[in-house]
């Protein structure tokens, strides 16, 4: 059901029935405020499964707060800004209740036509990544990546290398090693317009007497 107040605010109201015997509606509200959309959701009869949701949209910033209203309410908020060469962005959850974070990310971005990089600082600042990945070719069909993470508690680094391939439109394929001698590989293959079906499989080829892991999901969006 969609109602119009105005001809700038706009409240779209959603219920529908899930699994657990619950409605789940969902209000959005958009333009209350400039450049502004406001989300709340809950279940009924489960009234406690509440979430707030404001989202603020600019040219070259988004920020995003959500509050979980439960009997000991979450706060997460993430603000990302800058432009389509370099961007920055940071994610963050608060316990009022406990009166401490529950995460804290933040990462930057460097895109140029035939490469991109990123570091990112997370686990609540225990992990650095940092990841480059260059296109091979100008329709961006083929990549090398390349990726060094480190964790501060345990003192471990990864290394991993690693490559993806678009056979066609609809069907791409990637592989990764690390130093720690996991080797995984991937094929993705888009049945029908949106749904994707993948096949997946990883090798630990410093255990060959351990049997590979094989994955299969098919993904269906309306």
């Amino acid at each position: 059901m969609l109602l119009h107040y105005t001809s700038t605010r706009t409240l779209n109201l959603m219920s529908k029935l899930i699994p657990d015997s619950n409605i789940l509606t969902t209000m959005t509200f958009t333009d209350i405020l400039p450049s502004t959309k406001t989300i709340a959701s809950f279940k009924v009869p489960d009234y406690n499964s509440g979430k707030l949701e404001v989202q603020y949209f600019h040219h070259h910033a988004t920020f995003t707060t959500t509050i979980a209203l439960y009997k000991t309410p979450v706060v997460d908020a993430t603000a990302t800004i800058g432009t389509p060469s370099i961007a920055f962005g940071a994610e963050a959850g608060y316990d009022p209740t406990k009166g401490n974070f529950t995460k804290y990310t933040a990462g930057i971005s460097v895109t140029k036509p035939d490469s991109c990089a990123s570091i990112i600082l997370g686990d609540k600042g225990d992990s650095i990544k940092a990841s480059y990945v260059h296109y091979l070719d100008n329709p961006k069909k083929s990549a090398a990546v390349g990726e060094i993470s480190r964790k501060f508690s345990t003192n471990e680094n990864t290394f991993t290398v690693g490559g993806a391939y678009a056979v066609d439109h609809l069907t791409l394929i990637k592989a990764k090693l690390n130093n720690h001698g996991r080797l995984g590989a991937l094929l993705q293959h888009e049945v029908i317009p949106k749904s994707l079906l993948t096949v997946s499989g990883e090798l630990d080829t410093k255990s060959l007497d351990k049997s590979p892991r094989l994955g299969l999901a098919f993904a269906l969006k309306p």
